[in-house]
């Protein structure tokens, strides 16, 4: 029999009580705070209250069974049922990634291979576009810069999810893809049909609120300077390119898209942000114990998660040794199966230590 925390079941109660008070809601930060809370817990105690209901059933079928093969035959499927209920509560009970309910900032940079990476960057952008496109998120390029055949030297894109439910953001699907992803193909640079191997980094990051980044003017240091890139107004012809220094961590961001500065400085901030986040993040996993330490996700960007080889149509996740054959089909956004392999092992791995 899984238990739940008495404490977990207390908490939830005095939540449901406090977000019942009219007065709470004048705060609506402090509103919404509880009530993302509220419906985190709400799975669990559902699920709970639900075995409990049905170990009550058992046992009033168990006891009627000799007295009554009707009532006999049901046990099984009610039995059935509590291993059902127990599985899912043991995965609502392992500890959850803050960050599952959080949109991101997804940066793509090319690596070694000069043009056929900046190729393969674009490449992998579409990939997420398209993905994105079919889980219904929504994108939004903030900076790239474009290499000579069309490629991308980096980008960054927000992914925001619409109304996701608790633990099922942006997040909690693309964590996983943070690393290098290696290419192997004919580059279209390539006059004698060689194959050639090349890598672009992507990094995932927690998009941040305010709230959670305290951001002391003082320690910014700006730069503006005169856009580059392809021709078009506003470009080459005035300082509206953003870059921002934080000085304590040496932390940069740029932007250069955005045809007025304002405009720049706060996609720069956006970026600047997440990745303050995600650096004060690590700084607390590298003092967590390894239970508390994500088992599957990596933004180590010399960490090579992935394979892209175009001659056999394969995509191969060296982290989880997920092969499949259908490496145009990923291409053009169908990560569902790549995907759904790194949260299995994550899930199982999290198992695992839960269960020493």
């Amino acid at each position: 029999m899984i238990e739940v925390p008495a404490e977990l079941l207390d908490e939830h109660a005095r939540l449901e009580r406090e977000l019942a008070d009219p007065a709470v809601h004048s705060d609506q930060a402090r509103a919404r705070s509880l009530g993302k809370r509220y419906s985190e817990l709400t799975p669990v105690v559902e699920v709970h209250r639900s075995l409990q209901a049905l170990d009550g059933d058992l046992g009033a079928a168990r006891e009627l069974a000799a007295e009554d093969e009707s009532i006999k035959a049901e046990i099984p499927a009610l039995e059935a049922r509590r291993v059902e209920l127990e599985e899912r509560l043991r995965l609502l009970l392992l500890p959850r990634d803050p960050n599952d309910d959080k949109d991101v900032i997804l940066e793509i940079k090319a690596g070694e291979g000069g043009e056929e990476s900046a190729l393969f960057a674009g490449d992998l952008l579409r990939m997420y576009l398209r993905y994105a496109e079919r889980v219904g998120w929504k994108t939004e390029l903030i900076e790239a810069t474009e290499s000579d055949l069309g490629g991308y030297k980096d980008v960054s894109l927000a992914v925001k999810s619409r109304g996701a439910a608790p633990g099922e953001g942006v997040w909690s699907r693309l964590k996983y893809e943070g690393g290098v992803h290696r290419v192997q193909r004919v580059p279209v640079t390539e006059s004698q049909g060689r194959i050639h191997t090349s890598a672009a980094g992507v990094l995932v990051l927690p998009e941040a609120e305010d709230v959670e980044v305290q951001i002391n003017d003082n320690d910014l240091r700006i730069d503006v300077y005169r856009s580059g890139g392809p021709g078009g107004q506003s470009v080459n012809t005035t300082d509206s390119a953003v870059r921002i220094t934080h000085v304590p961590t040496g932390i940069v961001a740029s932007c250069q898209n955005e045809k007025s500065q304002l405009q720049n400085k706060e996609s720069a901030m956006r970026i600047l942000r997440a990745r303050l986040l995600a650096a004060a993040q690590e700084e607390a996993d590298r003092e967590a114990s390894d239970a508390r330490r994500s088992q599957v996700r990596t933004v180590d960007r010399s960490e090579r998660v992935r394979t892209y080889n175009f001659p056999e149509n394969r995509i191969s996740d060296h982290r989880v040794n997920f092969k499949a054959h259908n490496l145009d089909a990923v291409l053009d956004g169908d990560l569902d199966a790549v995907v759904a392999a790194l949260v299995h092992a994550d899930t199982e791995a999290k198992l695992a230590v839960a269960g020493q």
